[in-house]
C-alpha cells in the first residue's frame, strides 16, 4: 500500500521523533554492557530502551522481544508483548 503525504503527516503528528546522538549512543552502550549483551544485533534495542528510560514515568513499551528489553530496562518500563 502506498502512503500519501496527508496520511504520513497524520501518523507523524502523533509521534515524537528522537535523535540518537553521541550521548544517547554512549548511554545505550552502557545499557548493553550492564545487561551482558553485545553486538549490532542489540544496538537498536538498546537505543530504544535508553530512550524509554529517559521518559517521564509511567512508561509502557510494546515489544516483540520482552526478554532482551527486560534485561535492558529492568523494572522501570512496563513491557507489553506484541
Amino acid at each position: 500500500m502506498r502512503t500519501n503525504k496527508a496520511r504520513l503527516d497524520w501518523l507523524l503528528s502523533g509521534l515524537r521523533v528522537v535523535v540518537v546522538g553521541e550521548e544517547e549512543a554512549k548511554a545505550a552502550s552502557a545499557l548493553l554492557m550492564r545487561a551482558g549483551l553485545h553486538g549490532h544485533k542489540y544496538a537498536i534495542d538498546a537505543s530504544v530502551a535508553e530512550i524509554a528510560l529517559r521518559q517521564q514515568r509511567p512508561v509502557a513499551m510494546l515489544t516483540s522481544d520482552v526478554d532482551d528489553m527486560t534485561k535492558l530496562c529492568g523494572e522501570q518500563v512496563r513491557l507489553v508483548a506484541v
